[in-house]
């Protein structure tokens, strides 16, 4: 297997000179999403959206984290964990929220991050890039994310002196001509030294229209307070922000594209790039070839040489080296197939290590299952490994026939080599190499097909006069 796990998308082993605490707002209540689940933890790419946030941060190796969230935000604490977290008590505008942090920011020397945690896309490369543009001293106090969307109408435009340091940062709705003539724009995600950080958020007022205290102040703060500001330019294909369904569906759109080209970059083949869905953390070794419209969820590994066929869906699996999957077949959470082996159409897997090998070829269930080397599983073959209440362990040895039909009624163990009967039904052991079998005698009546059709056929005539006599 040459694929290692993937890291996350972004400029290889990005570090920054100084100490790094990175904040993430997770606050928000998302209402344009019309969802009962909060913002951050809608999937992107099969994780939630402030995970891949997370794991670009991450790829900085900070020194101090926090993650800041709203009231009765249990989950999301839960899905951003070890991540220390932060409440905001009411929604107070975005300076408030880094306030909510104080008590885990308080005191750090270094540069405090402050990114938002429905921002999926962004990489540890722009973040790094970000960080690096503050700095202690002589040094810009605070840095701010900018970038050139093709329409800038909507955004808030970061104004420059002659000197390109940044001045001050103006909202599209207060822009006069000259400000909307500017390309470049306001992202959001801020860099701030963290020795003025406590500083510049006391001095942020909420003398606006809404009464919150508001992140972009932090510039005019910073240069009343006699330090610089700084602008650090990131690609537009990064900084898309989710705020309804139909962005949600552009960011898996634009992470797929992302990931598709790694896993083409990296060896894999896909034979119709558009129609197949990778989870974040899919690995797809060398010389891997996928079918058109195969989809994988989190924690599927493809090993050198492997082929999933079309109209497959995997999750949590590991496919050996040189196996084949599909199509139509459906390999759930804890299944490993070894090298070699074969899983066909209409084939569910769960629970299964499935040897080296061996064949499950069509219209099969294997649960909870050991399956050995060189094993054969006939056509509708089921492990029947639920007892209503417990699940229950199948074990078929090397070398093992299972005949089409079969019925494996778990807990059983089937001996290395032992053959399985088409149409039987085993419920207890069977020895290594023993010839299993559960079919109930034949039982033949000469000349009864004829009589029994023509009795059908009087049956049935009879039933047409009755639906066809008047009602009186």
């Amino acid at each position: 297997m040459s694929a290692a796990a993937p890291s996350p998308i972004s400029d290889p082993s990005p570090r920054t000179a100084s100490p790094l605490m990175v904040v993430v707002l997770a606050a928000g209540k998302g209402t344009r999403m019309r969802s009962d689940r909060p913002k951050v933890l809608h999937p992107v790419a099969g994780r939630p959206m402030v995970a891949h946030v997370l794991a670009a941060a991450e790829a900085l190796d900070p020194a101090a984290r926090a993650v800041v969230i709203g009231p009765a935000m249990d989950a999301v604490a839960a899905a951003v964990d070890p991540w220390p977290v932060a409440v905001q008590a009411a929604q107070n505008g975005t300076a408030d929220a880094v306030r909510a942090a104080e008590p885990l920011w308080r005191g750090f020397a270094g540069t405090v991050l402050i990114v938002y945690g429905d921002t999926p896309l962004i990489t540890a490369g722009t973040l790094a890039r970000l960080a690096a543009a503050v700095g202690p001293g002589d040094a810009p106090a605070v840095a701010v994310l900018g970038f050139r969307p093709a329409d800038p109408g909507p955004y808030g435009r970061l104004v420059l002196d002659a000197d390109g340091h940044l001045d001050r940062i103006v909202e599209a709705a207060d822009a006069d001509a000259a400000a909307r003539s500017l390309a470049l724009c306001n992202a959001g995600l801020m860099a701030i030294d963290g020795a003025a950080l406590g500083p510049i958020l006391a001095a942020i007022g909420n003398d606006n229209a809404k009464g919150e205290f508001y992140l972009t102040d932090a510039v005019a703060v910073a240069r009343r307070m006699g330090r610089r500001a700084a602008v650090a330019e990131g690609p537009v294909a990064e900084l898309m922000g989710i705020n309804s369904r139909a962005e949600l569906a552009a960011a898996e759109a634009a992470l797929q594209a992302r990931l598709r080209d790694r896993a083409m970059a990296g060896g894999a083949t896909l034979v119709d790039p558009a129609s197949v869905f990778l989870a974040a953390d899919t690995v797809l070794g060398r010389d891997v070839e996928i079918g058109p419209n195969v989809v994988f969820g989190p924690g599927v590994v493809v090993e050198d040489g492997a082929r999933i066929l079309p109209f497959c869906h995997l999750e949590g699996v590991v496919v050996g080296a040189g196996a084949s999957v599909g199509p139509f077949a459906r390999l759930r959470p804890e299944t490993t197939l070894g090298a070699g082996a074969h899983v066909g159409n209409f084939v569910e897997i769960k629970k299964t290590r499935l040897g080296a090998g061996s064949k499950a070829s069509h219209l099969s269930y294997l649960g909870d299952a050991r399956i050995g080397d060189g094993v054969n599983i006939g056509a509708g073959t089921i492990t029947c490994n639920y007892d209503g209440v417990l699940k229950h362990e199948t074990v078929i040895g090397d070398g093992a026939f299972i005949g089409s039909d079969s019925v494996l009624v778990a807990p059983v163990r089937i001996g290395r080599g032992a053959l399985i009967g088409a149409g039987s039904a085993v419920d207890r052991d069977v020895a290594d190499d023993a010839l299993a079998l559960t079919r109930a005698p034949l039982v033949q009546k000469d000349g009864a097909a004829p009589r029994l059709r023509a009795r059908k056929q009087a049956e049935k005539a009879a039933r047409a006069r009755q639906t066809n006599e008047p009602k009186g």
